[in-house]
């Protein structure tokens, strides 16, 4: 469920799902330091300091190059790495389950992507944790997937109505690749502009729960201008996790692999993750460190 109320001191309506009542968080539009309260509509508490210095917090690179590497090795962070090693283990044997794969491959996704959002939001307020692993009900793995899937279209909503409109002409995606025309240029401008977009609009709504900010222009563009190398530095971490999921490979029993093949394939699964992690810990620190852009 989810917990709405008015920021204090801008009076921005606020949304949080209901599992982060009571933890400290700031508004997005004006950078107010609250606690989130524990019902929809109670007036949430005002945190010192009420204004953010407006300059940026150093430590961001050594944060996500060197800090974010010592995760993997806390002894604190043992559950959440055990149920990642899981999670990618039955992901990648239940490949070749037939009809059944396809259910678990979303499954697994879902439980996945619900930890992404839970590390983004742990990383943006401050924790150098990897978050609590939640076991919850189906909608657990549902909602993650739904806020993934909706988040990636609304970010590549323009390219979607140039494509439709573009492919009565004879246009499509794929020739626009082959083809140097304006309207090629165009649909490979924002089909790689929305997935550049992604990261701030995944950063924001798991931040607040809320999909409508996607739509005020100033509040997510204003970060990436104002801090745009380490936001380049997001994206390309974001994107080198993504091609190494799309090339990676899963176990086919039905191929008669060598077992040293089938263990090069599930390393290659696991450290796929591990670029995740880091992903999704990069967001999170840019919002820690770049806030101050935020609103702005």
């Amino acid at each position: 469920m989810t917990i709405q109320f008015k920021c204090p001191k801008c009076q921005a309506l606020i949304a949080f799902a209901d599992k982060h009542a009571g933890r400290a968080a700031r508004c997005i539009n004006c950078g107010q330091q609250l606690t989130i309260p524990e019902k929809t509509g109670q007036i949430p508490q005002k945190l010192e300091p009420q204004v953010e210095p407006k300059v940026p917090q150093p430590g961001f690179y050594r944060a996500v190059f060197v800090d974010s590497w010592k995760i993997f090795f806390d002894k604190d962070n043992l559950t959440a790495i055990v149920f990642v090693t899981a999670a990618v283990c039955f992901k990648f044997f239940s490949a070749g389950a037939c009809c059944l794969a396809f259910i678990m491959y979303f499954a697994v996704w879902g439980c996945l992507f619900g930890f992404y959002l839970n590390i983004i939001y742990e990383t943006a307020v401050g924790s150098d944790k990897l978050p609590e692993i939640e076991a919850g009900t189906l909608w657990y793995v549902i909602k993650p997937l739904l806020v993934f899937s909706i988040t990636l279209f609304l970010v590549e909503l323009p390219f979607f109505i140039v494509m439709a409109i573009t492919q009565k002409s004879g246009v499509n995606f794929e020739s626009a690749w082959y083809h140097g025309s304006g309207v090629d240029l165009l649909l490979i401008f924002l089909f790689v502009g929305g997935l550049c977009i992604f990261p701030m609009a995944i950063l924001t709504v798991a931040m607040m729960d809320d999909w409508s900010i996607l739509l005020r222009p100033k509040q997510v563009f204003a970060p990436i201008i104002r801090a745009f190398v380490p936001y380049l530095i997001v994206v390309a971490i974001l994107a080198a996790a993504c091609f190494i999921e799309t090339t990676v490979s899963q176990y086919k029993p039905q191929a008669k692999e060598p077992w040293l093949s089938i263990a090069g394939k599930l390393a290659v699964n696991l450290a796929e993750q591990v670029v995740a992690i880091v992903a999704m810990r990069s967001i999170g620190l840019f919002y820690r460190h770049y806030g101050c852009y935020f609103g702005y």
